[in-house]
């Protein structure tokens, strides 16, 4: 332990184990603490590369190393991946320019990969980078950029020459966008080395500013129309790091990305590797998707530096401001998300699989029309104890003094719910809880209209007392004779039959809660650490269970001895004399220790509690609780890419006019089915789409296209507007 004065003493020190360089004469040395990793002449780069090999078998980070050395981390990484796969010989490779390929060359290339032969064998004939094949045999058959061969002259990205740097003053352009905005040109021969080149990107901030990329995902760029229109770059940026180094682009870019594969399918993190890098990563602006060894941590990171629900607040905020809620009607409903585990998470319902399972509870808020707004997540309980807390948050995003009525379903049909929404000054709706009560009135038919279209309604209204709360209004829905379902609802004011229609819509929350889970994987557990503590909960007490159990036997057992005094004074049998003498006395005394030990079980089960916490029951008892924060912004992330099909769909179907099919056809057709040609210039950003294979859906893409170029949107991170464009029929 040090004490404080030789701690003041030292201040300013280097770490005894710090990584450090220093040159003297022409000489660097390279120091790890007290030991000497390497000692070599200024321009020995073979000897330099050692040294980077060296210090990351040390266990230096190749963060640190890149930054001690002067070096990116996308070069430190491709010099550590060498010397693990072939020793000192991959770190010295001979220096000069590397060999210009003909276009015979490439059109060779283009035959033997037409013939199965992959990349990576395909640039151990030519003697180039896989990279550069990647270039050149991109987007085969469609219109491609002019390349040429490697610049002449170039050295080796491992070799004896000094790293690698863009050619000053020249944009060089490319089908796949890499080398648009990559800053060093490294070549990736080997996984690991388009991971560090990943690294090396998100850590510049860099972004495409120029070129044309090919991509199989083009559709997903329609994303950006509702995403300019929510802010999401703003809600992004609230969660992304300002810091030092320009990684507000990076890390808006990389969430928006994540969203954007979520939109595209992938329900987790680990599928994001079946999406094509080169064809996903620039509907974010970077020049391909990151793998997954730089993804998990930069998550993590930007995760655990974000607060949850301060990042939620924000979200809720934007989807009420982008479209807002004219109607005042929200729905909010329960969602068990399973847990499998081996910690001692809490249990809760699952509906799915009817029995109770580890796991926790979402409560979501959705709009009227289905669109996430808010959420809440924690152990698993019931509505009635969740929905004030999402009455809270919807409260925080909602404008000040906006009228709200909440819809639930009998879960949370409550008079302490009830009690709680009339204290925040919010009307509710809800089922009437079975059985049903028989209408006093005879049913009335109204005419509403839902959705631009007239619909008939049957409704009977009468108010009634509800036990612990007050007056409320009833509501009951005929339909064919027959009544279908009664309504509670504080609103005496509203037209009856909107009432009974907007609860009958409540349907939207449970299609969201199955259509997102299936699509968006919003019951996916995306990190299984959790802070195991004391389990405070309060729960039943075994004691009462088993002192309640004490008390009916006794009370059994005088049941049972006035049955048999009853019987036995019934009995023409005995005779009365008997009865006088012998057994009426002992009945009584029998009678008499039965209700004695009546008394006492009694009294003994009144001394104990009936809920306790859950340490105190059992001093070992433990509970695992799952942090917040990693999953709050994933939600966000799904929810964001949620809305944003929702909005597309919406606005589709003004002119597809599908009501069964419009959000498959949304989704499928063109955000996952649509591929297209992506353009990016230092001024605007241009999108090509193939024509959708159904005339009737290309006519109503070819009008939503026209609706949005109105009003271009742009990038999260970025401000050049994006056009979109269907290509002709005879060019696809």
């Amino acid at each position: 332990m040090t004490s404080p004065a030789a701690a003041a003493i030292l201040n300013g020190m280097p770490c005894p184990a710090d990584l450090r360089v220093h040159h003297h004469d022409g000489t660097t040395f390279v120091t790890a603490g007290q030991m000497m990793v390497a000692c070599y002449s200024d321009g020995d780069i073979a000897m330099r590369n050692v040294a980077v090999a060296v210090a990351r078998q040390l266990g230096f980070s190749g963060q640190r190393v890149a930054e001690v050395m002067g070096l990116s981390a996308s070069y430190v990484a491709t010099l550590h991946q060498r010397a693990r796969r072939t020793g000192a010989a991959g770190l010295v490779r001979p220096s000069g320019p590397k060999p210009k390929r003909s276009p015979a060359d490439w059109a060779q290339a283009a035959r033997w990969r037409q013939a199965g032969a992959s990349e990576a064998q395909i640039a151990a004939r030519l003697g180039v980078a896989q990279a550069t094949v990647s270039r050149h045999l991109a987007g085969a058959g469609q219109q491609q950029l002019p390349f040429g061969g490697e610049p002449a002259g170039a050295p080796d990205a491992a070799g004896g020459g000094p790293e690698p740097q863009p050619e000053p003053g020249r944009e060089e352009p490319a089908a796949c966008p890499q080398r648009a905005a990559e800053p060093e040109p490294a070549p990736a021969t080997e996984p690991e080395t388009e991971t560090a080149r990943a690294a090396g990107l998100l850590a510049a901030g860099a972004r495409i500013t120029g070129g044309q990329v090919t991509s199989r995902y083009a559709g997903a760029m329609l994303l950006h129309a509702f995403g300019a229109r929510a802010g999401a770059g703003a809600i992004l940026a609230a969660a992304g790091d300002g810091g030092p180094g320009g990684r507000r682009f990076a890390d808006v870019a990389l969430l928006w990305a994540v969203s954007t594969c979520f939109a595209l399918g992938a329900a987790t993190v680990e599928q994001f590797k079946h999406l094509t890098s080169a064809c996903a990563g620039p509907l974010a602006g970077l020049a391909g998707l990151p793998g997954l060894r730089t993804l998990r941590p930069r998550l993590a990171a930007i995760a655990d530096g974000t607060d949850p629900l301060e990042l939620q607040a924000i979200f809720a905020a934007a989807m009420l401001a982008a479209d807002p809620v004219t109607s005042g009607v929200y729905y909010v409903d329960d969602h068990f998300v399973p847990y499998a585990g081996a910690k001692p998470v809490g249990k809760g319902w699952n509906n799915k699989r009817g029995k109770a399972e580890k796991g926790r509870a979402d409560t979501h808020v959705t709009a009227h029309d289905g669109r996430a707004v808010c959420f809440t997540s924690g152990e698993p309980s019931g509505l009635a104890a969740t929905l004030p807390k999402a009455l809270a948050e919807l409260k925080k995003a909602a404008p000040p003094g906006a009228r709200i009525m909440l819809g639930f379903d009998r879960g949370g049909a409550y008079a302490q719910v009830f009690r709680h929404c009339r204290d925040e000054g919010v009307h509710w709706v809800t089922y009437r809880r079975a059985p049903l009560a028989v209408p006093k009135g005879l049913p009335v038919l109204s005419v509403i209209t839902v959705g631009g279209r007239r619909r008939e309604v049957a409704w009977a209204e009468e108010t009634v007392q509800v036990k612990d709360y007050c007056q409320a209004r009833q509501l009951t829905l005929f339909e064919h004779g027959q009544v279908v379902l009664q309504v509670l609802t504080s609103d005496f004011d509203a037209c009856p039959a909107e009432i009974l229609a907007w609860l009958k819509s409540r349907w939207r929350e449970e299609n969201f809660l199955k259509y997102a889970s299936d699509n968006y994987g919003i019951d996916k557990i995306c990190d299984y650490i959790a802070d195991i503590q004391a389990n405070t909960k309060v729960i039943d007490n075994p004691a009462r269970k088993a002192a309640n159990a004490s008390l009916r036997q006794a009370e059994k057992t005088l049941a049972a001895a006035r049955e048999s005094y009853a019987a036995m004074l019934a009995d023409p049998a005995i005779p009365a004399a008997v009865k006088n003498t012998k057994l009426i006395p002992a009945a009584g005394k029998k009678i008499t220790r039965a209700e004695k030990a009546l008394a006492q079980a009694e009294a003994a089960r009144d001394k104990i509690p009936a809920r306790l916490p859950a340490n105190i029951i059992g001093p070992h008892a433990q509970v695992a609780l799952l942090r917040a924060g990693r999953r709050g912004l994933q939600m966000v992330l799904r929810l964001l890419a949620h809305n944003a099909e929702h909005w597309l769909a919406s606005h589709l179907n003004a002119y597809l006019r599908d009501d069964d099919e419009y959000r498959a056809i949304t989704r499928q057709a063109i955000i996952r089915g649509l591929a297209g040609v992506i353009t990016y210039t230092p001024a605007a950003i241009s999108v090509r789409l193939d024509q959708p294979a159904s005339p009737r859906v290309a006519r109503a893409l070819e009008l939503l296209l026209d609706e949005i170029n109105a009003a271009p949107p742009t990038m999260p991170g970025d401000t050049r507007p994006i056009t979109y464009h269907l290509m002709p029929a005879g060019q696809i």
